[in-house]
Parts: structure tokens; C-alpha cells; sequence
């Protein structure tokens, strides 16, 4: 049985907190370790610049470089790396964990998440229970949502095995070079591969291997 470890989605070759990730051990099992990891870094204040007044509260780190503007809301505990940008409206809640380049935007939440180097959440997005990878990038108005709506545990088709996460809350984990359009709703369990596209409108649940191509069958075209 091929266990859907880190390898089958992230290098971690330059990201901060690779220590997170075991060999051999399903990706989905670092989400519940996000709390307890973030308690052992060094989250000694604001390195960054702060525009205007914005909210910061608890224990957080903000590396050299990031800005965060007015109206942003930040309740830690929060680990952001260098060179982000916190836009006007976003809202982080608790054990967030932000690489260097990333973009966390304008009326987004955050909690429980790993955001790895240069991801970009720019606006309207809900990021819950979810890891992204480098250089992935959620249009407008993705929802990753995080809770069946029968609230029962999560499970996983992988490679035609069924994994049981043990997890009430789990929303996404993308790849490196993921692309999800805008509008997309990601239900929870989903697992995307590396250098996927989702393209815009998609409501998508389960697993996904590298470089696929998920349309929207129902997009609607002009005849003439």
C-alpha cells in the first residue's frame, strides 16, 4: 500500500519547518501536530512593518520584510515568515504557519493551516485544517472546507486504498504549484497533486494525482 506521505506532494528543501514532516507517515497526520509544533518556536514579536493599526494578539513572530496593513486581525499563536504580505481584512485565528512570499489577502481565514513559501490566498478565502504548497495559489472565493456536514470522521481515497484520518476536521492538502480557481469549494479530505489545475466553478471532493486538470463541466457558453 502506498502511504500518501510528504514526497507525493511537497520538496521541503527550503522551508522552515520541514521537521513537521515524517517519512512514511500519512500528510493529513501533521495537521492535529500544528498546535503543539507551534508552542516549541520562538514567537518573540514583530520584525516586520505595521501599517495603520491592526489587530495583533498572543504570541506571534512576523519576519523581516512583511507588512501588515490596517484592518488585519492576528490572534496567535502565528509563526509568518519573511517577506509576506498580511492584507487589509485578513483574519488569522490560531496556529498559523506561513513560509516566506506569501500573500495572506483581504477577507480571508486562516486557522490550523500551513501556508509553505510564496503561497498566495489573495482575497475571499476560507483556509482551515488544510496545508498548502510552495507556489500555490487560490483564486478568489475558494472555500477549503474543513467539517462534514454530517460532522463524522474524515476519510481518504488514495491510489484505490481507503484511509480513515481519525480527523473531524480536515480540509485540503495541496501540492506544490497548485492552481485553484476562483469560486471552487474543496470538501473536506480533498488531497490535490503537484502541479494540478482546478479550473474555476469546480465543487470537488477526493484525491487527485499530479499535474491533473479538473474542468467545470457546466460552464456555460455563448453560441452564436
Amino acid at each position: 500500500m502506498s502511504i500518501p506521505d510528504y514526497h507525493a506532494f511537497f520538496d521541503l528543501s527550503y522551508f522552515a519547518h520541514k521537521d513537521l514532516f515524517l517519512d512514511e507517515q500519512p500528510v493529513w497526520e501533521v495537521i492535529p501536530q500544528i498546535k503543539e509544533y507551534i508552542k516549541t518556536l520562538s514567537l518573540d514579536g514583530v520584525k516586520g512593518e505595521v501599517i495603520g493599526n491592526p489587530v495583533i494578539l498572543g504570541d506571534v513572530f512576523i519576519g523581516e520584510g512583511t507588512k501588515i496593513e490596517p484592518g488585519a486581525f492576528i490572534q496567535g499563536p502565528a509563526w509568518i515568515g519573511k517577506n509576506c504580505q498580511i492584507r487589509h481584512g485578513a483574519y488569522l485565528r490560531g496556529n498559523v504557519i506561513a513560509g516566506d512570499g506569501c500573500i495572506l489577502g483581504n477577507s480571508s481565514e486562516f486557522k490550523n493551516c500551513i501556508l509553505m513559501d510564496n503561497v498566495q490566498v489573495p482575497h475571499f478565502s476560507y483556509v482551515g485544517d488544510s496545508i498548502l504548497g510552495s507556489r500555490s495559489h487560490l483564486g478568489a472565493g475558494v472555500i477549503l472546507s474543513n467539517l462534514r456536514t454530517d460532522q463524522t470522521k474524515i476519510s481518504v481515497r488514495w491510489e484505490n486504498e481507503l484511509f480513515q484520518t481519525d480527523l473531524r476536521k480536515f480540509g485540503a492538502v495541496l501540492g506544490d504549484d497548485v492552481e485553484v480557481g476562483c469560486h471552487c469549494v474543496l470538501n473536506p479530505g480533498s488531497v490535490i497533486g503537484k502541479k494540478s489545475w482546478i479550473h474555476p466553478g469546480v465543487v470537488w471532493a477526493g484525491a487527485c494525482p499530479p499535474e491533473s486538470r479538473i474542468l467545470n463541466r457546466n460552464i456555460q457558453k455563448a453560441s452564436r
